[in-house]
């Protein structure tokens, strides 16, 4: 039923397709609604409701889709808020809000999602804050953030996502500290925080990501230095602050970073000196100070 954008509703009976594994309605955005019958689909496996841009809610009977193992809603601008029966999902892998704009926030019951490995929320620009319990999701292993300008901080729970590989942040340009508790992040392995402009600092904690191997800081104009501890990052291979205009020197533990490969400080124009012990990283390729009109 993708791209139907002339269907408004759906009949009850829709619930009786027993066997229905795979139900579509991307693009349908004149779909302002689903029947509470939705929820007897019990063999559901996929719902797509992509770009469903007058969909303003979800039935709480979508909770008892017991074999739900991905749910897109995608580009759902008017929706709002989520059933707490959300979290009654147990089977659910994937679940996409990006660019929905209009939702506030997330309930609690999203902690009980035991199977989640993938939590997209780019573009969620009226997003002011995530629960406590998003700490529970056990087996996320990619959450994404990007675009979420409203979003001030990040619970501290947040360190209890033993499973997270991949946090972005890109573009959080109202987030001004990550908490301590980042640093809990044992398989973290790509930290994206580029244009967050209001990130001042960061934690000295981020030096016990082992596994870390991208660390993006591009645009975070406000960030004035770097922690010691990031020599620390034994398996970091890139390390990006170009447009970290604030900047004015490198700690002499970035010498200790052995497996770096790409290191950019382009247009970091507050740098005034590279310390002496960057000739240690005998593992890098790539040197980029375009634009240190201070060095």
């Amino acid at each position: 039923m993708s791209s139907c954008e002339g269907l408004r509703k759906l009949p009850t009976s829709i619930g009786q397709l027993s066997a229905l594994q795979n139900l579509d309605f991307g693009w349908c955005s004149s779909l302002q609604e689903l029947p509470s019958s939705i929820g007897q689909l019990s063999a559901l496996q996929n719902l797509h409701l992509k770009n469903c841009s007058k969909l303003q809610e979800l039935p709480t009977s979508i909770g008892q889709l017991s074999a739900l193992q991905n749910l897109n809603l995608w580009g759902c601008s008017k929706l709002q808020e989520l059933p707490t029966s959300i979290g009654q999902l147990s089977a659910l892998q994937n679940l996409d809000f990006g660019w929905c704009s209009s939702l506030q926030e997330l309930p609690t019951s999203i902690g009980q999602l035991s199977a989640l490995q993938n939590l997209d929320l780019r573009g969620c620009s009226s997003l002011q804050e995530l629960p406590t319990s998003i700490g529970q999701l056990s087996a996320l292993q990619n959450l994404d953030l990007c675009g979420c300008s409203s979003l001030q901080e990040l619970p501290t729970s947040i360190g209890q996502l033993s499973a997270l590989q991949n946090l972005h942040l890109w573009g959080c340009s109202s987030l001004q500290e990550l908490p301590t508790s980042i640093g809990q992040l044992s398989a973290l392995q790509n930290l994206d925080l580029k244009h967050c402009s209001k990130l001042q600092e960061l934690p000295t904690s981020i030096g016990q990501l082992s596994a870390l191997q991208n660390l993006d800081l591009c645009g975070c104009s406000s960030l004035q230095e770097l922690p010691t501890s990031i020599g620390q990052l034994s398996a970091l291979q890139n390390l990006h602050l170009r447009g970290c205009s604030k900047l004015q020197e490198l700690p002499t533990s970035i010498g200790q970073l052995s497996a770096l490969q790409d290191l950019d400080f382009g247009w970091c124009s507050s740098l005034q000196e590279l310390p002496t012990s960057i000739g240690q990283l005998s593992a890098l390729q790539n040197l980029d100070l375009w634009g240190c009109s201070s060095l």
